[in-house]
């Protein structure tokens, strides 16, 4: 078991009902998620101590955020509490070739109005394994971004193993201020998770691929892999290859290179999706379980990765509740979605 630290924001998630368009909903299903908060999740849920870091209001929505991550596992004992509002978003879920849509409501949340003395960094990383962030972190204000930062120092200098999925998000920043505050961030990250978009917005590589068009032949990736891993040194870079055919139906596989080979998984076929939100971070904790479980195998660490996502593009909500054995028996090839008695 280790101990896995994961920073970012938590917010409330109002979903349209089934299928609805926005304009057609009396009322909203509540949720709660977000990136970082996910990934935390689905480490618990793998039997991982899994702390999530982040700053919420001391109301009681506040508190239903954090019973949220509670339910599931997750320690919360880092979590600061003060600021005026908890981050919201909305969520409607398209169908065939209806896409589905976010809306934002998370300007000035307590996370992103959040000061280095709201937390005791070196006392966060001590005695830790892992350390998760995603790019929405920092785009969302300059001072998580700061934030950001002072954690990822800590954690090197605590000696935890630092990932971070790229999660390029255009309605928070624009490519150019994310390559300016992401690029420097990369000297602190071991494993670097992201898609062909987020390694090209984010950091300024681009695969020779056409996703758009359902192109997601390995050999497109392999010149960028090599390239962000020479010029920033990480031990493994991942992608998810998503080929979106529709909103109900995507194919689904990934590549690693950890400085020396190539991986790729097995391809999913998964339809119809459920929710495909927090498909990315439940790939990322996938990975983070894999990489310390199979002490660093690349290849059974992918296709457990892999595995945990497909499963959760069949799973409501933002939270992956699967475990364990559950992603062990899809990786080893039973998909067969045979009723369990």
């Amino acid at each position: 078991m280790a101990k896995i630290v994961t920073m970012g924001e938590i917010m409330l998630r109002l979903s349209s009902p089934g299928q609805t368009r926005f304009v057609q909903s009396d009322y909203f299903d509540v949720v709660y998620g977000g990136g970082e908060a996910n990934v935390a999740v689905s480490c618990a849920n793998y039997g991982h101590d899994a702390y999530f870091v982040t700053k919420l209001p001391a109301h009681e929505i506040g508190q239903c955020a954090l019973n949220a991550l509670r339910k599931y596992g997750v320690h919360c004992n880092y979590v600061a509490r003060g600021g005026n509002r908890l981050g919201i978003y909305y969520l409607e879920s398209g169908a065939s070739m209806r896409p589905s849509k976010v809306i934002y409501d998370r300007a000035g949340s307590s996370m992103a109005e959040a000061e280095p003395a709201d937390f005791d960094f070196d006392a966060i990383m001590e005695g830790a394994d892992w350390f998760h962030w995603s790019g929405i972190t920092p785009a969302i204000s300059d001072k998580a971004a700061l934030l950001t930062r002072l954690a990822c120092e800590a954690a090197k200098r605590h000696g935890v193993t630092v990932s971070c999925d790229l999660n390029f998000r255009k309605k928070l920043w624009t490519s150019e201020k994310a390559q300016q505050v992401m690029r420097p961030l990369m000297q602190y990250v071991d494993v670097c998770i992201g898609n062909e978009e987020d390694a090209k917005l984010c950091l300024g590589f681009e695969p020779d691929a056409d996703v758009e068009k359902g192109e997601t032949a390995a050999e497109g990736y392999y010149g960028i892999f090599k390239g962000m891993q020479q010029t920033f040194g990480f031990k493994y870079v991942v992608s998810t290859l998503r080929e979106s055919l529709s909103a109900s139906h995507n194919g689904w596989k990934a590549l690693s290179y950890d400085g020396h080979t190539f991986y790729e998984s097995k391809h999913y076929d998964i339809l119809p999706i459920i929710d495909r939100v927090g498909g990315g971070d439940s790939f990322s904790g996938g990975l983070i379980h894999g990489l310390i479980a199979y002490e660093g195998d690349q290849s059974r660490a992918l296709e457990f990765a892999v595995a945990a996502s497909a499963l959760k593009h069949t799973i409501p909500g933002d939270f992956n509740l699967v475990s364990r054995e559950e992603v062990e028996l899809l990786a080893a090839g039973d998909a067969s979605g045979r009723v369990q008695r």
